[in-house]
C-alpha cells in the first residue's frame, strides 16, 4: 500500500504544474514555482525509492527517472529562460502520460539484470549522460511542438487558449535551438561512453543493435538540423517536424527497446 501511495503521489504531483498556467493572470510567481517544485519532488521521490537498493533496468524505473530528470531540467530552464516556463502546459501532461504508462507496465514487465564487464563507475557515467540526453531532447521536442502549434494557429488565424500561453514562434525556435545544441553534445558524449562500455563487455566499439542504430540516427538527424539551421535558415514547422522525428528515434532507442524486450516478448 505504501508503494502504491507513493506511485499515485508521483502521478498526482504532475497535475498542478500542468494546469497552473491555465489560471487567470498566470505568471512565473510563487504559485507557479510551488507547482514546479511539487512536479519535481513527486517523481524524484518515487524514482529514488525504485533505485534505493540498486539500479533497476526495468522500463517503469527508466521512465520515472526520465520524468524526474525532465521535470528538474524544466525547473532550471524556467529559472534561466524568459520564455521556457511557458512550456509547462505541454511538458507536464506529457510527463503525466509517461507516468501512467510506467505505472501500468510495472506489473507486466520482466526486466533483465544489469550485467557487463565495464567498471561500475563508468556505467554510472553512461547512465547519467543517457538520462540527461533524453531529458534535454524531451524539452527540445516540447519547444518544437510549441512552434508547430503556434505556426498552425497563425496560419489558420485561430489562436487557442493553449497557444496564447505557449512561447511565440521566434521564442520557441530560439529555445528549441539551444536545447538541441545541448542535446547533441550530451548525446555525442553518451554515444562515446556507450561505445566504451561496449568495448569493456565485448571488445568491440560498436555493435549493430537497435538501440545503437536508432541513437546514431537521432544524432545524425539533430546534427543535420543544426547545420541546416545555421546555413540554410531551416526553422519553424519544418524544423519542428525534424526535432519530433529525432525525439521519436531516441524514444524508440531507449524506452521503446525496453518495452519490446521486457513487456511484449515475455507475453
Amino acid at each position: 500500500m505504501s508503494t502504491l501511495a507513493l506511485n499515485l503521489f508521483a502521478l498526482m504531483a504532475l497535475l498542478p504544474a500542468a494546469l497552473v498556467l491555465r489560471r487567470a493572470g498566470a505568471a512565473k510567481d510563487s504559485i507557479f514555482w510551488g507547482c514546479v517544485a511539487l512536479a519535481v519532488a513527486g517523481p524524484s521521490a518515487w524514482a529514488f525509492w525504485l533505485m534505493s537498493e540498486a539500479w533497476q533496468t526495468s522500463l517503469s524505473a527508466a521512465l520515472w527517472v526520465s520524468i524526474a530528470a525532465s521535470a528538474a531540467l524544466f525547473g532550471g530552464l524556467a529559472a534561466l529562460s524568459t520564455q521556457g516556463w511557458r512550456l509547462a502546459p505541454l511538458l507536464m501532461p506529457f510527463l503525466a502520460i509517461l507516468g501512467i504508462l510506467a505505472s501500468l507496465v510495472r506489473s507486466a514487465e520482466a526486466p533483465r539484470p544489469l550485467v557487463g564487464g565495464a567498471p561500475a563507475a563508468w556505467l554510472d557515467v553512461h547512465i547519467v549522460v543517457s538520462v540527461a540526453t533524453y531529458a534535454l531532447l524531451t524539452l527540445a521536442a516540447m519547444a518544437s511542438l510549441a512552434v508547430f502549434l503556434q505556426e498552425r494557429a497563425l496560419k489558420r488565424k485561430q489562436p487557442t487558449g493553449l497557444t496564447r500561453i505557449l512561447p511565440s514562434v521566434a521564442d520557441g525556435d530560439h529555445l528549441a535551438g539551444r536545447l538541441l545544441m545541448g542535446s547533441e553534445a550530451v548525446l555525442g558524449l553518451g554515444l562515446m561512453t556507450g561505445m566504451a562500455a561496449q568495448y569493456f563487455e565485448t571488445g568491440a566499439l560498436l555493435t549493430l543493435q537497435h538501440k545503437t542504430l536508432l541513437s546514431l540516427l537521432a544524432f545524425l538527424l539533430i546534427g543535420l538540423l543544426l547545420v541546416g539551421h545555421r546555413v540554410c535558415g531551416v526553422r519553424g514547422r519544418v524544423a519542428a517536424r525534424i526535432v519530433l522525428l529525432a525525439y521519436l528515434l531516441l524514444t524508440l532507442a531507449y524506452p521503446g527497446v525496453k518495452f519490446v524486450t521486457q513487456v511484449m516478448l515475455p507475453l
